[in-house]
């Protein structure tokens, strides 16, 4: 199934200077940058298990507007063959869709 970046889509982000990487909810992509609902991959894993477990969010995804020099690729969080998205680890872990969660529309493509 091939799909468009739109807002709404979940993405991973890859920045450079400093080399960065964030998963979350695209909310806008244009010419001067992308605005994004994101989390860092390194805090990924640990911001899961904190959702799982239903405990106190010491982390969070935060809205941010990166300038598209520091935008190296942007992809759409999907499963490539034996490797599983994150938006499925999450729904694996937590039990409920990132959608669900996140309160947004899943898109229909």
């Amino acid at each position: 199934m091939m799909e468009a970046l739109a807002p709404s889509s979940l993405v991973i982000v890859n920045l450079v200077n400093p080399k960065e990487k964030f998963w979350g909810v695209l909310h806008s992509l244009s010419t001067v940058g992308v605005t994004i609902l994101a989390i860092n991959l390194d805090s990924f894993d640990d911001w899961v298990r904190q959702v799982a477990r239903g405990e106190e969010q010491t982390l969070d995804l935060v809205t941010m507007f990166v300038p598209l020099f520091r935008v190296e690729r942007i992809f759409l969080d999907e499963n490539v063959g034996a490797v599983t998205s994150y938006s499925h680890q999450l729904e694996n872990i937590v039990g409920v869709s990132p959608e669900k969660y996140l309160g947004i529309a899943k898109s229909d493509a």
